[in-house]
């Protein structure tokens, strides 16, 4: 059966002083379900675990983010997280630091309904 998205959601975070790409990617995930509510399941009598939700975090360093501790953290659905290059690095001229910023989109998809 195919399936159908019924949201998307778009978020940003930031890891200020540690240079962590999940911490940024956490944050912008966060970000991103804060501002849904999905009254959908009990309006359809559905449950939720019948949703598949998709996450795609863009960061500068993909290969840092720890996927698999973004996906112990959606709330709800069986999820899968991916990390690809996009975000940004700002660099802090006088200091060096550097702050990372992460984008997400989360996708929730559910079977096509009749």
């Amino acid at each position: 059966m195919s399936e159908q998205r019924f949201i998307i959601e778009i978020g940003m975070g930031n890891d200020q002083y540690g240079q962590d790409y999940t911490k940024a990617a956490a944050r912008a995930i966060e970000d991103a379900i804060r501002h849904s509510s999905i009254p959908l399941f009990a309006a359809l009598g559905k449950d939720p675990k019948e949703m598949r939700v998709q996450v795609t975090v863009g960061v500068q360093a993909p290969e840092q983010v720890d996927c698999a501790a973004l996906v112990e953290k959606l709330p709800r659905g069986r999820a899968e997280v991916k990390a690809v290059f996009g975000g940004m690095n700002v660099t802090n001229p006088d200091d060096g630091n550097v702050l990372v910023i992460a984008s997400a989109a989360v996708e929730a998809f559910l079977p096509k309904q009749v």
